[in-house]
C-alpha cells in the first residue's frame, strides 16, 4: 500500500505503507478492552479531521501509518471500530468474534482467523 503526504515546503513524498495486520484477522487494542475482525486498511490516516481531532491530544496516533476498519466488540456492545496499527495487537486467545456482521462478509472461523467470503447474485 501507498499513500502520498505533502511536505510543509510543497513536496509531496510517497509513503511505503505496509499493512502488519490482513483482512478477517482478530486483534485486540492495546488500551482498550475491546477486539475485532479486520474487514479494510488504509494505507494511511483517511478518517475526518474532526474525528482525529476527538481523540486527546496525548493519545493522537500518528496519520502516516495504517488504519484498520473492525468489525469490533467488548462486554456491552457491538461497533465498528477505526484504529491505528501501533493501537493493535494479535488476538491470542482463539475465541470467535460474535459481531453480527460478520456473515455479510466472512466464512466460518478457522485456525485463528475468517476467511473473505461473497456471496455474487
Amino acid at each position: 500500500m501507498h499513500g502520498i503526504t505533502s511536505q510543509p515546503n510543497g513536496v509531496q513524498l510517497m509513503l511505503k505503507s505496509r499493512a502488519k495486520y490482513h483482512l478477517g484477522q482478530v486483534l485486540r487494542h492495546r488500551k482498550h478492552p475491546f477486539r475485532g475482525v479486520v474487514f479494510d486498511v488504509d494505507a494511511m490516516f483517511s478518517n475526518t479531521d474532526e474525528w482525529y481531532e476527538n481523540i486527546p491530544e496525548e493519545y493522537r496516533p500518528n496519520k502516516e501509518q495504517p488504519f484498520y476498519h473492525l468489525l469490533a466488540e467488548n462486554d456491552q456492545s457491538y461497533y465498528v471500530a477505526y484504529v491505528s496499527e501501533q493501537n493493535l495487537m494479535p488476538d491470542e486467545t482463539g475465541e470467535p468474534v460474535n459481531h453480527p456482521d460478520l456473515a455479510d462478509l466472512f466464512g466460518e472461523f478457522e485456525d485463528g482467523f475468517y476467511p473473505l467470503q461473497f456471496n455474487l447474485n
